[in-house]
């Protein structure tokens, strides 16, 4: 009977300080690549390269998604508010929620998709292959010649995009708005206008920032500590896009909450 209630709370309690060992882990990881960004050397060509594989080569996807997302926004707002008579607060309504929630959270998750999991299957690879002990052979820091620039890149890059992608959003709301629901373009931009605040917009791009440090420190973290071949690499790319996903999700709830709560 004893084993019964304490083989659960046992198992209970490795996984509970198994989850604090991976948290110290990564935050150590996360203290020492910043240590490197604020000490000389830096590797610029390193930085421009993450920086236009973040933001250039990220930008389809994140534009299409931002597209559609607000103009499914738009269509969706106008059919739940045509029941009380308020189609009018369509436009508020797409503007507020693309930039202060959406457009952060759907560029950052289209990006941890692509960009966690080439960071962690690039850096994952030159583990198993053992480029990253030449690296060290060699006197280069991995830290500051794999980490930093790709966190500094991502965590400047994801703001961009995320700006990028609430003009394109408002622009698909508008789109549908105008040419499908009937809305008057002047008016329909004048409401969006009047609702658009500069604290959404910030607070928006606050949040992207945050969401990219924790992608690219996600996937340089899994591909850095993976093992065991191919099939690690793979293992740990997963891991790097489950984590950040969840850490993005997570996060905007905590930024959510010190930005609006009252």
């Amino acid at each position: 009977m004893g084993a019964l209630i304490l083989d659960p709370l046992a198992a209970l309690g490795r996984a509970v300080l198994g989850a604090c060992r991976v948290a110290g882990d990564v935050g150590l990881f996360a203290l020492e690549a910043i240590s490197h960004l604020l000490r000389p050397p830096f590797y610029w060509r390193l930085f421009w390269r993450a920086f236009v594989e973040v933001a250039w080569f990220s930008l389809p996807v994140v534009a299409l998604t931002a597209i559609f997302t607000g103009m499914v926004l738009a269509l969706q707002s106008y059919t739940g508010f045509a029941r009380f008579n308020a189609q009018s607060a369509v436009a508020s309504v797409v503007v507020i929620s693309l930039t202060r929630e959406l457009g952060p959270v759907l560029a950052s998750l289209m990006v941890a998709g692509r960009i966690g999991a080439a960071f962690a299957a690039e850096i994952g690879t030159m583990r198993v292959t053992d480029q990253i002990d030449a690296l060290t052979t060699l006197s280069t820091n991995p830290m500051k010649y794999l980490v930093a620039p790709r966190l500094l890149a991502a965590t400047i890059a994801l703001p961009l995009l995320v700006l990028v992608a609430d003009i394109l959003g408002v622009m698909g709301g508008w789109l549908i708005g105008t040419f499908k629901l009937g809305f008057v373009s002047a008016a329909y931009l004048k409401s969006t206008f009047d609702y658009l605040e500069a604290d959404d917009v910030i607070s928006g791009l606050v949040k992207a920032a945050v969401f990219g440090f924790i992608v690219a420190l996600m996937g340089t973290w899994c591909g850095y500590n993976s093992r065991g071949g191919a099939q690690g690499v793979g293992g740990a790319t997963t891991t790097a896009v489950v984590a950040s996903s969840i850490l993005i999700l997570a996060l905007d709830y905590v930024l959510t909450e010190i930005f609006f709560a009252q």
